[in-house]
Order: C-alpha cells, then sequence, then structure tokens
C-alpha cells in the first residue's frame, strides 16, 4: 500500500470547459454535423414504396430476417456483404489517417458529434467558459441549481432521442412509437432505448474527453499508421518563439517590427488555442496522444492573428517532413496508395456483388441420418433438404428437375412445382430414387434444377450436390 504523501498514480478529472470559436474548421464541423444529425434522425422516418414488404426506406427487419436498404434486400446468406463493408470502412480509416492523421476523430467520431451538441447546450445554459467556470466554482444556490438541473436534463432529453432513434431502425417507426409511448413496445425496444439513453448521456455529458483519452483505442494505434509524410495539427514554434520564446502583447511589444528586433515570435500567449480545445491541451506541447484532429485551434490562432494583422498558419496543418527540411509533404507515397489500391478493389467487388444479386437461390443439403435407404424394388434412395429464396417483389413459379444421374427419379410428392411469395423462404424435402448399375459405395455427382415458369424472364437455377450408393 502506498503511504501518506506518495505519488498517487490516479490524477483526478480536471473539468474542461472549451470555448466557442468560429472559422473554417468550426464552420466544417457543423457541416458534418448537421449532416449526420439529418441521416441518423430522420433517415427512420423517410418512406419508401416497394412491390412488398415494409414501406420504411431502412429497417432492418430481425423476426424476418432481411435488411431492408431502400431498394436493397439483405438476406441472412448475404452476410458476406457485412464483412465486406467492414473491410472498406476499416481500409478507409487507414487511407485518411495515413494521409491527415485523426480527422475521423475530429470531425465523424460519434463521441465527437454528440460531444459538440451537448457542449452547445452547456453554453446555451450556462454561458460562455468564463461564466461556466465562475458558475461551477459558485456554491450552490438557486441559479446554478437551475442552470445545472436545465442543462442535464436537456442532456438527458437528446440522450433519450438518441436511444429511441436506433430503436426506430429495427421496426415501423410510426407504429413503434405509438407502442413505445402506450407500452405496447417490445421489452428489447426499452431495454435498448435505456441502455443508450445512459451511455450516450454518460459519455457525451459526463466524461467526454475521458472518452478520448483513455477508453478509445485508436489513440494509442494510430502512430503505426502515421509517418513523415501524415498530415497533423502543429504549432510553427520557430515563427511563435522566435529566439527568445514567446510574450504577450506589452507596450514595447505591440507590432512584428519591435517583437522580431526583441527576439520575441509571433505567438502572444493568449490562451485561445487552448481554451477551445475540447481534450484540454495545448497544441504548443507538440503532437499529443489526446489531439484529434478537430482544428478548432488553428481557428483560434487565425482568429488572433487576423485581429493583429499577421498571416495566418501559426498553427495550421504540417507534417514532420515539413517541420523537419521544410520540405512539401508527399500526399502520394506507397503506403498511401496501397491502402487506396485495396480500397478501391473492396469497394469494386461488393459493388459488382450488389448489382448481380441473384433473383432467388437454391441451397441443397443431403440428409446424413440416414444416408441412403434400400427400396423394396431393389432401388437407392438419397434424402436431400431444399431451401428456396424468392428475393423478388412478385410472386416466382419454380419447377424442380435433376440432371446427371441417369434413369433416377426426383420425388418432391405434391411440391415438384411451387409458386413463392413476393420475399418468401421455403424449406422443402426432396428423394432421389435410382438404380445402379454397380452398387460399390461411390458417390455420383447429381445436379438439382429449380426452373421459373416460362415468361419469367429468370434462368434457372443448378445446385451441384452428390448421391450416395453403398456397396452390393
Amino acid at each position: 500500500m502506498a503511504e501518506s504523501g506518495d505519488t498517487q498514480l490516479y490524477a483526478p478529472r480536471q473539468a474542461i470547459f472549451p470555448r466557442s470559436v468560429k472559422g473554417r474548421f468550426r464552420r466544417l464541423k457543423w457541416g458534418v454535423l448537421a449532416l449526420a444529425y439529418g441521416v441518423y434522425f430522420l433517415l427512420p422516418w423517410l418512406r419508401w414504396e416497394r412491390e412488398s414488404g415494409p414501406d420504411q426506406a431502412v429497417l432492418f427487419d430481425l423476426v424476418g430476417r432481411k435488411f431492408y436498404i431502400f431498394d436493397l434486400v439483405v438476406y441472412p446468406q448475404d452476410i458476406f456483404w457485412l464483412a465486406g463493408l467492414l473491410m472498406i470502412f476499416a481500409y478507409l480509416l487507414f487511407f485518411v489517417t495515413g494521409i491527415a492523421g485523426r480527422v475521423f476523430c475530429g470531425y465523424f467520431c460519434f463521441q465527437t458529434l454528440w460531444t459538440d451538441v451537448f457542449l452547445f447546450i452547456e453554453r446555451l445554459i450556462q454561458g460562455e467558459r468564463p461564466a461556466r467556470i465562475r458558475l461551477s466554482k459558485q456554491p450552490m444556490n438557486a441559479e446554478k441549481a437551475v442552470k445545472l438541473g436545465l442543462t442535464h436534463l436537456l442532456w438527458l432529453l437528446v440522450a433519450f432521442l438518441t436511444g429511441l432513434t436506433f430503436v426506430l431502425y429495427w421496426g415501423n417507426a410510426p407504429q413503434l412509437v405509438a407502442e413505445f409511448f402506450t407500452g405496447q413496445a417490445p421489452f428489447a425496444a426499452y431495454a435498448t432505448t435505456v441502455f443508450l439513453t445512459a451511455t450516450t448521456y454518460v459519455m457525451a455529458g459526463i466524461a467526454r474527453e475521458q472518452v478520448c483519452t483513455y477508453m478509445c483505442p485508436y489513440a494509442r494505434f494510430q502512430s503505426v499508421m502515421f509517418d513523415r509524410d501524415t498530415l497533423i495539427v502543429s504549432y510553427d514554434r520557430a515563427r511563435g518563439e522566435g529566439s527568445a520564446g514567446r510574450a504577450k502583447l506589452g507596450r514595447d511589444l505591440k507590432t512584428r517590427e519591435q517583437r522580431q528586433a526583441a527576439g520575441v515570435g509571433d505567438c502572444i500567449d493568449c490562451g485561445y488555442c487552448v481554451q477551445v480545445c475540447p481534450t484540454g491541451i495545448d497544441i504548443r506541447n507538440g503532437l499529443q496522444i489526446q489531439c484529434i484532429s478537430c482544428a478548432l485551434c488553428i481557428d483560434a490562432c487565425d482568429t488572433i492573428m487576423d485581429s493583429l494583422g499577421w498571416e495566418r498558419g501559426l498553427v495550421g496543418y504540417s507534417s514532420q517532413r515539413v517541420e523537419d527540411g521544410g520540405k512539401r509533404a508527399r500526399l502520394l507515397r506507397p503506403k498511401v496508395l496501397g491502402y487506396a489500391a485495396v480500397l478501391l478493389v473492396a469497394v469494386g467487388l461488393l459493388v459488382w456483388s450488389v448489382g448481380n444479386q441473384a433473383p432467388y437461390d437454391l441451397a441443397v443439403s443431403q440428409v446424413r441420418q440416414p444416408l441412403f435407404t434400400r427400396l423394396s424394388d431393389g432401388r437407392i434412395e438419397n434424402a436431400y433438404q431444399l431451401k428456396v429464396n424468392n428475393k423478388t417483389g412478385h410472386a416466382l413459379g419454380l419447377t424442380f428437375s435433376i440432371e446427371g444421374l441417369p434413369d433416377a427419379e426426383l420425388d418432391m410428392g405434391r411440391f415438384r412445382h411451387i409458386v413463392l411469395r413476393p420475399e418468401q423462404r421455403l424449406r422443402l424435402s426432396a428423394r432421389i430414387k435410382a438404380r445402379p448399375k454397380v452398387l460399390d459405395g461411390r458417390t455420383y455427382p447429381v445436379t438439382i434444377v429449380a426452373t421459373p415458369d416460362a415468361g419469367s424472364g429468370l434462368p434457372p437455377v443448378r445446385h451441384a450436390t452428390v448421391f450416395y450408393v453403398p456397396k452390393g
């Protein structure tokens, strides 16, 4: 046990009160946030007409085991599409990180997007940074209770809408909302909403920068994707420090000429770049694990430089190669081109696979218990299970036959010809009976064919399997 006075291994969280800032990167972040929120919150309410199925544009139907994404219907056997999509996301992340560092964290991460909204609510209720700091330090009174209570109430409202909206992707949104508020929704809907409400409230409102600093693994392994040409947010130390370091504006240090004569750099040590940082770091100390590349410190510094009439760029995007030798960063380099090549191939294959999706499919599995049956007339019978899936939006008639096994008979009872409803899946039993000339314990290839009705314009589907013949 550590004795009294020993160094603590855990530093208590220091509250961060980010200051608002205006600039091109802040506008870009607002634009990304508006797009992300618009898609997330409005997409479940978007209606979409289909020949069959629900009229919701995006719906994940777990009961029916189908995912509806506009005109695309994803079935369980299309799970490899998900693997392809995850691969695309991974290589897109590698590609973007290799070029511009942690821009995903700064602009597109859910944690960043929701934290921005929670900070906006906090500023709206409690005021700008100095007012929030004063409020946190003052003793509890009516003003503090009202402001903190209203802030947390609005946080909980946003968190609740986040959880409820996620649930709406898994059912008919208008109907599910009505059932939710009348107590008729499934238990899973309430449990999921409560869980996401709690996690969103804690992560975006209470933990905030702790998530990026301690919980997110991306900050730890991002360095393997960085190199000397990766663009990072950095501070121009040579310009900002000069030979005598940085200094605030003073009577004899107001103009650049006065500061250069005194050996002082362009950084006036205003602290604006630190005050706007959502993780509370000082970018002037170099690249740090907490930096999420949101570039708000660039907007802050540019604002100060504009007010002084000096050129921008004291804080900006740079690279290790530029800082070391002044050379321009190489964007097109082998690693980035490799990521891009794999990404393009993966996207192309996924698009091709989705575009060439079969209108229906047939799966055949041989029944192993028993492997064969010897009939009274001397013939051998093998049993099979057929799974047919109609992926079209209209009825589909199919007739089954076999190929490749002479003098064989396909017995499906009255299901030799079936009509599948739109998006219907059906499991059928089939038996193949044959009188082989030689009983030698071999397996013979046989193909089961599903042929659509004439006029459908669809090709037949063949599925190869085997017919087992026991030894005589």
